[in-house]
């Protein structure tokens, strides 16, 4: 019975996710097809990070809920060089989440 309660809780941070990592319960319009459009962004934006937490296995962000993700993974500041053939990201000296954010980028086909 234990493992049920287990997945009950994790079934409960999913919905904890949605709600405040990626705010979809903000339905402000008064537009009924503008507020569905807006849910369905953000049930994409969920599959997407689940898909990141599952690529993340061996780093520090495997269990990490959508708003740390965020944080981590995707508000960084970064120089971008861009040329034909490829796109090169280059990360300040003291990014603090570089070789999680290469383990990830490798796991999605990024060649380094």
């Amino acid at each position: 019975m234990y493992w049920l309660y287990c997945q009950r809780g994790d079934v409960e941070n999913r919905l904890k996710d949605l709600h405040h990592g990626l705010e979809m319960d903000r339905t402000g319009c008064s537009r009924f097809l503008a507020n569905q459009f807006g849910v369905l962004l953000a049930l994409a934006a969920h599959i997407l990070f689940q898909d990141l937490r599952r690529r993340a296995a061996g780093t520090t962000c495997v269990d990490a809920q959508v708003t740390t993700l965020r944080e981590r993974l995707l508000k960084l500041a970064v120089s971008v060089e861009r040329s034909v053939r490829r796109i090169v990201l280059h990360f300040p000296l003291t990014c603090p989440w570089l070789e999680t954010w290469q383990h990830l980028a490798r796991a999605v086909g990024a060649k380094t």
